[in-house]
């Protein structure tokens, strides 16, 4: 008997190793421009926090989204950090780029949201567990909305990036990768309503509260300024940086601050799609499109739950040639490019709320 019981633990005990060991875990695709350590992390918020000491305010009332950079830390850690020290949640439902890096492996992706089937992903302080939303959105949204692929979200490096933050401020947060393609602004229309209709069923079958226990971040770096990019109208100067930023500033204001509708989101399509009938310089968005969709679903679900407009508040602007390198000391964390007028990127993290901001 005491033998049969054995057998019978030894079973159970290799049943549950075997499970373990079957679960896949997405790998780290950037192991140099963010912080995957988890006392290198505290470090660096720490120093954050002390570089931006008594310059910002809480601004977590009514938090509902955002759009945040993804670019590397040691050059835009001061622009991340006015974000995430207000989320203030338990999952987020990340709407990523799909960079040229996908594209030029996988070939064309347009016309669909790409999604993953890991079971975990990597974060700094333990893996990172993947809310039952992504697998109700598979199973509800139509066939020819999506594909599924590991390989993508493998390649991609624009929701990994905003994981240590996320993770440093709860490190029990869940979350919904979602990579977003180019397509046209009807079909981005329609799929953002599909999208909010499982999402806003999801929320109600879950008893969430908006912004407390579901969040939404969009993944967006800002304009991508150089010869690398093909992309100089204004040449290649300091009169050019300030030409361009500018630029990027006024999108912003016009376009992002204050109330945020259906007649604006499809307006600011025409600052940033590159297929724009605009005569304007189109700067280099690379989230042009996960913003739009991101933003549409948001409205919508917001309407859904009779919770107002959508309002957006710009939290901070830069870019690498003003921000340059922080001097962070102790860190194994490097930068993934060089900057110069010839080559440098813009972002910016906006918060995005329910209601009339106050």
């Amino acid at each position: 008997m005491k033998l049969l019981l054995y057998f019978f633990v030894i079973l159970i005990l290799n049943s549950q190793f075997a499970i373990i060991n079957s679960q896949t875990i997405r790998p780290i695709r950037d192991n140099i421009g963010f912080c995957w350590d988890a006392g290198e992390m505290n470090h660096f918020v720490d120093y954050l926090s002390k570089e931006n000491s008594g310059k910002l305010k809480e601004e977590s009332k009514n938090l509902v989204a955002a759009i945040s950079v993804h670019d590397d830390y040691l050059y835009a850690g001061n622009v991340y950090y006015p974000l995430y020290k207000n989320i203030k949640t338990k999952e987020v439902v990340i709407f990523g780029v799909t960079h040229g890096s996908v594209r030029k492996e996988m070939g064309v992706l347009s016309n669909v949201l790409i999604l993953d089937e890991f079971d975990k992903w990597r974060g700094p302080y333990k893996d990172v567990e993947v809310s039952p939303l992504r697998e109700i959105i598979k199973s509800k949204l139509p066939k020819d909305d999506y594909i599924v692929s590991n390989k993508a979200h493998s390649i991609e490096h624009s929701i990994e990036a905003l994981i240590p933050f996320l993770q440093y401020y709860n490190r029990d947060i869940k979350i919904t990768p979602i990579m977003v393609t180019q397509m046209p602004f009807e079909r981005v229309d329609e799929m953002s309503t599909r999208l909010m209709q499982i999402i806003s069923e999801y929320i109600r079958a879950n008893k969430l509260e908006l912004g407390k226990d579901i969040f939404f971040l969009i993944s967006n770096d800002a304009n991508h300024y150089g010869e690398d990019f093909n992309n100089s109208p204004y040449g290649l100067d300091a009169n050019a940086h300030k030409l361009a930023t500018e630029n990027d500033r006024r999108i912003l204001k016009q376009n992002l601050a204050g109330v945020i509708n259906h007649t604006g989101i499809k307006k600011l399509t025409t600052e940033l799609w590159p297929d724009s009938t605009n005569k304007k310089p189109i700067p280099i968005w690379c989230g042009r499109y996960p913003i739009t969709l991101g933003l549409l679903t948001v409205t919508k679900i917001l309407n859904e739950f009779d919770k107002g407009g959508l309002y957006g508040k710009l939290f901070k602007y830069s870019d690498t040639f003003t921000e340059k390198v922080l001097p962070v000391k102790n860190t194994s964390m490097g930068l993934t490019a060089v900057f110069s007028y010839r080559h440098w990127c813009g972002w910016f993290t906006e918060g995005l709320y329910m209601g009339n901001k106050n």
